[in-house]
């Protein structure tokens, strides 16, 4: 009897990001599977992006929200019409992503032989780097009110090839289950930027779903391209309340005794380890 392959919608959120968003959609059009459809959400754009992607790329649906609704707005905006569309799974990618070819179907493998599993992420890696590690797993501490990819700018040299459990999907790219995102519904707005993913993922575990690492499916992301860079104060700003949003909402009373000093500790010592190197 023939394995069903899920119907998958690929999100890609574009912001005045053409030429990121027209080589990510070149690399899925090699890793074209008869399983997946590409649905770019625009932002509002106002650099073209809308008539490059017409016409480079007429096998992509466009669908248009006219203005920036930011991360969360403009994936849900995408979630909504690609379940209406009929998905089976739905995946959340960055446009300024490549794909290696065989990703989707060793995600979708992952996804459905783990039992109980609802998201599942890929193992992804610097852009300007290939053989570095981004993100191989994220892991959580409510103790010291911090989430960190793990892994994150070490050598790909095989000590993160074994398919794990982890404690959350990036949302560079993540593939989610159907009823996984009907039983906790979309991304929460409420987050300017940053821990939108982290957050939906500890809703599908508490929801009694698994999110799963998977190490062959591999991802190339240039980092932050659309927050000003890795080190922008944009960046460290947003990302600094949007973890305090996240811990605030999911830690247990007694961690409330350690984290927001332990965070303001963490993040001290970053800034000052960066002024010192003059960064």
């Amino acid at each position: 009897m023939p394995v069903h392959t899920p119907l998958t919608c690929i999100i890609v959120l574009n912001w005045n990001g053409r030429r990121d968003t027209l080589e990510c959609l070149a690399s899925l059009g090699r890793a074209s599977d008869p399983s997946m459809w590409v649905l770019v959400v625009d932002n509002g754009s106002d650099d073209g992006s809308q008539d490059a992607i017409r016409r480079n790329h007429p096998e992509v649906t466009l669908l248009e929200t006219n203005s920036n609704l930011r991360y969360a707005g403009g994936n849900n905006a995408g979630i909504r019409f690609a379940l209406e569309k009929g998905a089976e799974q739905i995946m959340l990618l960055n446009n300024d992503t490549t794909v290696d070819p065989g990703f989707l179907r060793a995600m979708t493998d992952s996804l459905q032989s783990s039992p109980g599993a609802g998201i599942v992420a890929p193992k992804i890696l610097y852009s300007a780097d290939p053989g570095r590690l981004w993100y191989a797993g994220g892991e959580i501490s409510f103790w010291t009110g911090t989430m960190h990819h793990r892994g994150i700018r070490e050598r790909d040299d095989g000590r993160f090839d074994l398919p794990c459990e982890t404690g959350y999907a990036s949302g560079c790219c993540l593939l989610a289950k159907r009823n996984t995102v009907e039983r906790i519904g979309l991304l929460d707005e409420s987050y300017f930027m940053y821990a939108e993913d982290a957050d939906w993922c500890m809703r599908a575990r508490r929801a009694g779903f698994r999110v799963m690492y998977e190490p062959r499916a591999r991802v190339w992301h240039k980092v932050s391209v659309s927050a000003g860079g890795h080190l922008s104060s944009f960046k460290l700003r947003n990302k600094f309340v949007s973890n305090l949003r996240f811990f605030s909402r999911y830690a247990s009373w007694y961690h409330w005794l350690f984290f927001p000093w332990m965070n303001v500790l963490v993040n001290g010592y970053a800034a000052g380890r960066y002024l010192l190197k003059g960064r």
